[in-house]
């Protein structure tokens, strides 16, 4: 059986467009995304996060489900859960 600390996303390196690489925890990571989001119109959103009526909903599920968000031709905005200790 998996150990559950391999399941733990505490800590995520986010790659985006034109930036050095960044660790944020999840919390940093719901507001960036969140963030993200607004300046997104509600129609050209995935239909999975139209689903959703809060911007912390489609944060979290994309969270949850994804590592990246399409936010424009030729830019980019990644994540992936990573573990900082031992």
């Amino acid at each position: 059986m998996p150990d559950p600390l391999m399941y733990q996303q505490d800590n995520f390196v986010v790659l985006e467009t034109n930036q050095p690489e960044q660790f944020l925890t999840t919390a940093e990571l719901l507001a960036k995304l969140k963030n993200e989001l607004q300046q997104i119109d509600f129609n050209d959103l995935p239909l999975e996060l139209q689903k959703f009526d809060s911007l912390a909903e489609q944060a979290q599920h994309l969270i949850d489900t994804s590592c990246e968000l399409d936010i424009g031709v030729g830019k980019y905005l990644q994540w992936y859960a990573v573990r900082l200790e031992k």
